[in-house]
């Protein structure tokens, strides 16, 4: 067995950590689960490779030598594939200075901290580029199934950018941090996670709607306006790209750049994150105590105090915001393009309803679950002294207004060019808002709100009700708005759902 205090013990024990918080995303602590997931991965993992090949199986053919159209396209793949593994990344160096637990035993033992945390940096950037070959092997084996061996260097390239996006999240993370301070890097952090894995998709699918009226960003990409604007085919901007297609040369280039950028990473602030991470530690209690005693407490009756204290929790929610954000980002193309197809007919301004009605569900799905499942005191809340449809109340308030404060303006924005769209756009948002809220409490299970993201490994069952249930009230509120009798029948099938999993909620519920 190595030392407590060699790298390989130190790499042992994070990458343990990070497979049980993998897995136990997966399972919900539950083993018996384990044959489901495994099952469930290769149905995944085989539909991948079907999806893929349906892909990119006709560029298998494409040669190290291609033209500047091409090299285009996989240049813009690989740009978004990078933005995706930097917000990935981002997020896992801000959990890692916000939310271990394991501050006080690193700093207290004999090893040092520098090797520690240049340990977890390494960890993270492995586990972003295990993560990103795992997405792109489908594709990747696809072309190397009928394109040849050659193909196999896109797995290099994969690693080298992995790397790169690794190395640039804690530079960027830590520059936040001492540009900001800590109290503000948390929030901050997420909110630029969240943009940077959403802006390059969305700013070529907007780029594709103003310039050719569809979403899909390859007809941007082959246009030969773009071509006519990048560089030459022997620029090093190309590089990723010929390595990809199988130019060794290019391939080391890529590779050693992406490693040597890690590295540097790594010993330039791994010295410098534990005091970053004790930093980031101590900002809520330091925080929230001075506010709590400047405030004090006010006179109000038990429902407003209630309805207040959900409010406040939702609004600290450390995590609440990266988790959101990315939903209502991947809205606006949509919207964008249902607004040029038809903003300038009023009557044409339903098909924006049913977008609006979606995102509704979401977030107040995800709202619901931290104010419900997600309660840290409910032997507190439980031994108030009042009544307990009263508490119930209080959250499903905080939720649907914390939705109301959100879709506010897009509502009074169509109101001012359509008054009826917006009346069914508001009412399609409440009661997909409501909806997705009945379920998080029919099948609402105690956690931690630290939990976030794997609340839907709760229970299978509320996942798909909430999202079938947000998807026909969509349509419900499109059709409606569109003055369409067939809106009946999907507020039916909205209903039925819902019944359905109330029929199927545990009887605590």
């Amino acid at each position: 067995m190595s030392h407590p205090t060699s790298l390989t013990f130190l790499a042992h024990h994070e990458f343990r950590l990070a497979w049980r918080d993998w897995w136990s995303m997966l399972t919900a602590g539950k083993p018996h689960r384990a044959r489901v997931v495994a099952g469930a991965m290769l149905a995944f993992t085989l539909f991948m490779h079907l999806v893929a090949f349906s892909i990119v199986a006709k560029f298998a053919a494409i040669e190290p030598d291609a033209d500047r159209g091409t090299l285009v396209i996989i240049t813009g793949c690989a740009l978004l594939a990078w933005s995706l593994m930097m917000s990935q990344a981002m997020e896992s160096v801000t959990r890692a200075f916000y939310a271990r637990s394991d501050l006080d035993l690193i700093l207290s033992s004999p090893v040092a901290s520098r090797r520690v945390f240049a340990v977890r940096i390494a960890t993270m950037a492995t586990s972003t580029v295990l993560m990103a070959v795992l997405l792109a092997a489908p594709f990747i084996n696809i072309l190397i199934w009928r394109g040849g061996a050659r193909w196999l260097s896109a797995y290099g390239v994969v690693v080298a950018v992995g790397a790169l996006a690794a190395g640039l999240s804690v530079a960027l993370t830590v520059a936040l941090f001492r540009t900001i301070g800590p109290k503000r890097t948390r929030l901050a952090a997420q909110i630029v996670a969240a943009i940077v894995g959403a802006t390059f998709v969305i700013g070529l699918q907007v780029a594709a709607i103003l310039s050719y009226g569809t979403l899909s960003y390859f007809t941007f990409l082959k246009s030969d306006l773009l071509v006519s604007f990048v560089p030459a085919v022997e620029s090093v901007v190309w590089w990723p790209a010929r390595a990809m297609l199988g130019d060794l040369t290019a391939l080391a280039a890529v590779l050693s750049a992406g490693i040597l950028l890690l590295g540097l990473a790594i010993a330039t602030f791994s010295a410098r994150f534990g005091d970053h991470a004790v930093a980031a530690a101590g900002v809520s209690d330091s925080g929230v105590m001075q506010r709590r005693w400047q405030s004090g407490f006010r006179r109000a009756s038990p429902r407003s105090a209630m309805r207040r204290k959900e409010w406040t929790l939702l609004r600290r929610d450390p995590w609440l915001a990266s988790q959101t954000l990315m939903q209502l980002l991947y809205l606006l193309p949509p919207a964008l393009m249902l607004w040029r197809a038809f903003g300038g007919h009023n009557d044409d301004m339903v098909l924006l309803v049913p977008v609006l009605v979606m995102a509704a569900g979401q977030l107040a799905g995800g709202l619901a679950w931290l104010a419900i499942s997600g309660e840290d005191a409910p032997d507190l809340v439980a031994t108030a002294p009042v009544p307990a449809h009263w508490i119930v109340r209080a959250k499903m308030e905080a939720v649907t207004g914390s939705v109301a404060l959100v879709f506010a303006p897009f509502v009074v924005a169509m109101a001012w060019a359509s008054p009826r769209d917006a009346l069914m756009a508001a009412a399609g948002i409440g009661i997909s808002a409501t909806s997705a809220t009945l379920v998080q409490l029919w099948f609402r299970t105690q956690a931690r709100r630290k939990h976030f993201r794997r609340r839907q490994t709760s229970s299978r069952v509320a996942t798909f009700a909430e999202a079938f249930s947000s998807i026909a009230w969509a349509a419900t509120a499109g059709l409606a708005a569109a003055g369409r009798w067939q809106a009946a029948i999907t507020a039916a099938i909205a209903l039925g759902i819902l019944l359905g999993a109330r029929a199927m909620s545990p009887k605590k519920a």
